[in-house]
């Protein structure tokens, strides 16, 4: 026997939200394992740009650029009350719920359904789609996971309405939910570590596809202490390169795929067992794809023959994890990267053909005890580098080493209410790093010279 498995990625509800390559990578990882076990898979995206029936209703679609990131749908929704005092419109960022519902309507003999979450404050267009899943599709199990469903299990076990929900990597979990619930024996049971053993993701089930998400590795060997990747992944596992060159191959050449974003967490980690042979491998193939790294690059590992073979095999969009220049800010959330070593980078990436406006750097802002002036200095010092200042307002996340910092620091009660977590707040700011400060840096930001290849961006997601 086989089951019929809806896929569900939900609303995006905030004040701002921008798809930079986003897709529902683990979601789709879940589908092709759950297709290697003969289940009938299928999936509904709320944030697709491209939705026939949404396109139809609004009359206009979102602008793209061409590179596979845009604007998503975006419709003005009633803000949750206790973001009441925050002097922006709170909006429900992808299709509308009457598209959802005639979609739901498509596969009313589901036999269960999986749920994805991304961002813990982002979990009311969860509960929003898990309400009208319930409605739809009464008596049908409904399986929520992901980062929100992880780092707030127990938030979001007594509140989505879900039947299950999973924390962590869900590939055992799902295939044992399926045996326990509804008895179908496990035939294809991969190894988890091994991360090439997995089918590819199930890209095809999104119709049109833009751009394709690629892992090649989890995890990362470096903990700094604002981030959750050592929450989901215990130590820092690589695929082959070469199975990593096959998969960004069949994606091109089968679907016509240009642009490929790394989600990794770590992509320039001892290059030389992973990135170097990986573009040596796309170069031999003669693969004409682009190339994009929304998530931070680890700048300690760029030098001339890294950076000339980045430009060379068509790596497009650079975004390093630099944070502060601050000495003692930077040993104390982690020490993954000292000012030399990006000013050296920034130096050989230029030399082998990248352009200031191509080189962005994300700035850590409202960290908790974060005095103004040190992101005031951190900009200037990225300037100087000839690279590009980008704003990244923190979020604190659960079960992180500086999370008691920042329960300590936030005027929030970050601990009960993830949707104090939303880095428009920014919920750990204090007398010294204010809003007004805060605008004044992306004003500042924004007023760079652009005939100097600044450009006039402040932040990726605005």
């Amino acid at each position: 026997m086989s089951k019929k498995v809806l896929l569900i990625n939900p609303w995006i509800y905030d004040f701002a939200a921008y798809d930079f390559w986003l897709k529902p990578l683990g979601l789709l990882y879940l589908g092709g394992l759950l297709r290697a076990n003969h289940h009938r898979i299928s999936c509904i995206d709320c944030l697709d740009p491209y939705n026939s029936l949404m396109l139809q209703k609004s009359g206009k679609a979102p602008k793209r650029h061409a590179y596979g990131h845009g604007r998503f749908f975006r419709q003005v929704i009633e803000k949750p009350s206790c973001l009441e005092a925050i002097d922006r419109s709170y909006c429900r960022y992808g299709m509308d719920p009457s598209v959802f519902r005639k979609e739901i309507a498509r596969f009313s003999d589901t036999d269960v359904v999986l749920v994805t979450s991304m961002m813990t404050y982002w979990y009311p267009g969860v509960f929003d789609v898990i309400k009208i899943l319930k409605e739809m599709l009464p008596g049908v199990p409904v399986i929520l996971g992901g980062k929100y469903a992880s780092l707030c299990h127990d938030h979001a076990a007594a509140n989505s309405g879900a039947d299950f929900v999973v924390r962590g990597r869900g590939e055992k979990q799902i295939l044992e939910l399926m045996r326990s619930v509804f008895g179908e024996d496990i035939v294809f049971n991969p190894e988890e570590d091994d991360l090439d053993a997995l089918p590819y993701p199930a890209f095809d089930l999104l119709g049109r596809i833009d751009q394709v998400p690629i892992i090649t590795s989890l995890g990362c060997p470096y903990r700094c202490s604002y981030c959750s990747s050592h929450l989901f992944y215990d130590r820092h596992m690589k695929r082959n390169p070469g199975k990593v060159a096959d998969e960004i191959e069949y994606w091109h050449r089968r679907f016509g795929v240009m642009d490929f974003s790394f989600y990794d967490d770590a992509l320039l980690a001892d290059p030389e067992s992973l990135i170097i042979p990986l573009l040596h491998d796309i170069q031999r193939r003669n693969l004409s794809c682009r190339f994009h790294c929304p998530n931070g690059l680890h700048v300690r590992e760029i030098d001339a023959p890294l950076s000339r073979l980045l430009f060379e095999s068509g790596f497009k969009t650079i975004r390093f994890g630099f944070e502060t220049a601050n000495f003692e800010a930077q040993r104390e959330t982690g020490g993954k990267v000292r000012n030399e070593e990006l000013k050296r980078a920034v130096a050989h990436l230029k030399e082998a053909g990248y352009k200031t406006r191509d080189i962005g750097v994300y700035l850590l802002c409202g960290l908790p005890g974060q005095q103004a002036r040190e992101v005031e200095e951190s900009i200037d010092f990225v300037v100087r580098c000839g690279a590009r200042p980008v704003l990244a307002e923190y979020s604190p996340i659960p079960g992180t080493p500086m999370w008691p910092e920042a329960v300590a620091a936030s005027i929030f009660d970050i601990q009960r209410e993830p949707l104090y977590h939303n880095n428009t707040l920014l919920c750990c700011r204090n007398n010294d790093f204010s809003y007004e400060a805060y605008r004044g840096m992306k004003e500042r930001i924004q007023a760079l010279p652009k005939e100097n290849g600044f450009g006039n961006g402040t932040s990726d997601s605005n």
